[in-house]
């Protein structure tokens, strides 16, 4: 055999029928990966020889057989979720079932389903006398604590949708978020009047005259394509977008959770992350319409591994969302200085927003789940997507060099593509793109950047899909591995942040000439 110093060849062997010698590394390459080259070369053959005319950008490299693979065995996703309901619905369905479970707690205060529920209508109420309807944009600019959640309930069940505004913002991006949404009331506490500057209805959340009316369930007025919240992200000009997620997309992802794991009224669920992001989503829904209880952790502890030590232990906290940099604090904490087995409600981890690297989902695996048994899920999705399309569950994370972002949720697709919009095969890099019920209406007040970035689905007529701007590829047991951004964004502790938003603000600074 000829010797070669290179982990593959290709040897060309002219004569009446064109032999080819593949010759690789198989500490490198599988059987099944080169077999998957050699019926791309065949295929790219086969098109120049059918039609020698044909341009370089419009041959496919995807055989018929891994098109099929592709589109309907790894994006097998289709199933049954409460398409025709809204979440304050599904919430007032729980409320009668489990109206005497404790729904939420905050330092000494707790309010049973029962109880959240007839504030939350009671605030209804007001906010329908204010005009709110549907699809109407209503501001919350209110710190942890139970008076957030009725906040966001009591928006929903009068019909409109929230704008989540975090109190640590600074005020002149406050102020641009409130103009953008065209926000004409906001909801907010008594010590955050004054915060910023606002000409719409301002409504106290600490006024106990608010919850003195009919606390009755209110007629819905919501359909499940009308809009729950507006979540603003980092843009690339220099101003925050905001993604408009209809209810609809929200019970889907809900009812994806679901499938994954089990979650009922024994549970604790623990919310931590900041109501601006969308990790929130996960934190105040899901338990809230399986009856769990849900802890609301001190303003700032999210920030410290003891904190939130000493909340799953005195909680009995079940369920936790983290992103990769916060999860490995906490696991690094409790290495160090816990004792693990006060640790052992602690069932499901969810991590995202970042790629999470081998090496700590291996010491969680170590630290964790050995001990006590609890699942790390490794998850991806962007906010316009509602919050996540892919899952990865890490007990499987020992075959994998780099932890995968997983497979696609329920009703979810995902297609790996280049600039052409064709498939790219098993193992070949593209960007990302998303579709399904998932997908988001678009951007608010950005009609060019929505056509941009929602764009045709050329694989299912009549439905758009997302383009994610990451870079991944399909793996053979169809997973899906991240690789990295094809533009100029980065991450930050979880949080999208285009360096042009940063450049912005740089330039705005007298004493900088250049950013």
């Amino acid at each position: 055999t000829e010797q070669t110093n290179y982990d593959f060849n290709v040897t060309v062997i002219p004569g009446e029928e064109i032999q080819m010698q593949f010759q690789y590394n198989a500490h490198i390459y599988d059987d099944a990966s080169i077999e998957r080259m050699r019926n791309h070369l065949i295929q790219i053959i086969r098109q120049v020889v059918n039609n020698p005319q044909t341009c370089i950008h419009e041959l496919e490299l995807v055989t018929a057989e891994e098109k099929i693979q592709i589109l309907e065995m790894f994006n097998d996703t289709a199933a049954e979720y409460p398409r025709e309901k809204t979440i304050h619905q599904l919430f007032e369905e729980q409320v009668e079932r489990t109206p005497d479970h404790v729904a939420v707690v905050f330092e000494n205060q707790q309010l049973t389903y029962r109880e959240l529920n007839a504030r939350a209508n009671q605030l209804a109420r007001t906010l329908r006398n204010e005009g709110v309807q549907e699809d109407q944009l209503v501001g919350v600019m209110v710190e942890r604590s139970i008076e957030l959640i009725v906040g966001i309930l009591g928006i929903l069940k009068a019909g409109g949708a929230y704008v989540p505004l975090d109190p640590e913002y600074p005020e002149e991006r406050i102020q641009y978020i409130l103009e953008d949404a065209g926000v004409k009331v906001l909801l907010l506490q008594q010590h955050l009047q004054g915060h910023v500057v606002f000409k719409g209805k301002y409504i106290n959340l600490d006024d106990i005259s608010l919850y003195d009316k009919d606390d009755s369930n209110l007629e819905i007025s919501t359909r499940p394509s009308g809009l729950a919240f507006v979540i603003y992200t980092s843009g690339s000009t220099g101003k925050p977008k905001g993604v408009l997620v209809e209810h609809h997309s929200v019970l889907n992802f809900l009812q994806t959770l679901e499938a994954r794991t089990l979650l009922d009224d024994k549970d604790i669920v623990l919310q931590k992350s900041t109501i601006s992001s969308d990790a929130s989503i996960w934190e105040i829904f899901w338990g809230m319409m399986k009856g769990a209880r849900l802890y609301l952790l001190e303003p700032g502890g999210e920030k410290d591994p003891a904190t939130l030590v000493r909340a799953v232990q005195s909680y009995k906290v079940t369920h936790l969302e983290f992103v990769p940099s916060m999860l490995q604090a906490f696991v690094d904490y409790v290495e160090n200085f816990t004792n693990v087995e006060t640790l052992a409600s602690l069932r499901y981890v969810s991590v995202g927003g970042e790629k999470l690297s081998a090496h700590l989902a291996d010491k969680f695996h170590k630290v964790l789940t050995v001990p006590n048994g609890t699942l790390l899920h490794n998850t991806y999705g962007p906010t316009e997507a509602t919050v996540e399309v892919t899952s990865f569950v890490c007990s499987e994370a020992g075959k994998y060099e780099n932890i995968p972002i997983g497979k696609p949720n329920l009703n979810t697709q995902m297609y790996i593509l280049n600039d052409k919009l064709q498939i790219q095969p098993i193992g070949v890099a593209g960007e990302l793109y998303t579709g399904g019920v998932g997908v988001a209406r678009g951007y608010l007040n950005r009609p060019e950047l929505t056509a941009e970035k929602f764009v045709e689905n050329p694989f299912i007529p009549g439905e758009r899909m997302y383009r994610t701007g990451d870079l991944a590829k399909w793996l053979p047991d169809g997973n899906i591995e991240y690789i990295g951004r094809i533009d100029h964004q980065v991450k930050i502790r979880g949080y999208r942040v285009e360096l042009g938003e940063v450049e912005s603000a740089l330039q705005k600074v007298d004493l900088v000439r250049e950013a």
